[in-house]
């Protein structure tokens, strides 16, 4: 059998084996393939949704729907960058349900309004 010569990275290899030969090629393949699979697998997105609402910037970090009453949001928000904790939004009567259970109705500056309006209908 002839000697054979292809290029492998910077170096000519010599074989004169048909098994390094395949062995070679399948490392060049595995390779690929290793590449190909790591460039194609895309990492979620973590964007939230910022606006600027009376002076303040109000970020939504998480907010779900309610499925029963579609009015309701549980939203947790970043006011002037400082983390809230999870707070439902209802937007039919216009008040807040904070994590203690305590009702209050929006106020001036309330980041409830700013909910509302942007998901309003």
């Amino acid at each position: 059998m002839p000697d054979l010569q292809f290029w492998y990275g910077s170096a000519i290899l010599q074989c004169n084996d048909l098994r390094t030969i395949v062995f070679a090629v399948m490392k060049c393949v595995c390779l690929l393939l290793l590449l190909i699979s790591f460039f194609s697998v895309a990492l979620p997105a973590e964007a939230s949704v910022c606006r600027n609402y009376q002076g303040r910037e109000i970020c939504i970090v998480d907010i779900k729907r309610s499925a029963k009453n579609y009015w309701e949001y549980r939203v947790i928000l970043s006011v002037d960058g400082v983390k809230q904790p999870l707070e439902v939004y209802n937007c039919r009567s216009h008040s807040t349900v904070k994590k203690d259970g305590t009702v209050l109705a929006f106020g001036q500056n309330n980041p409830g309004e700013f909910v509302c309006r942007f998901f309003k209908k």
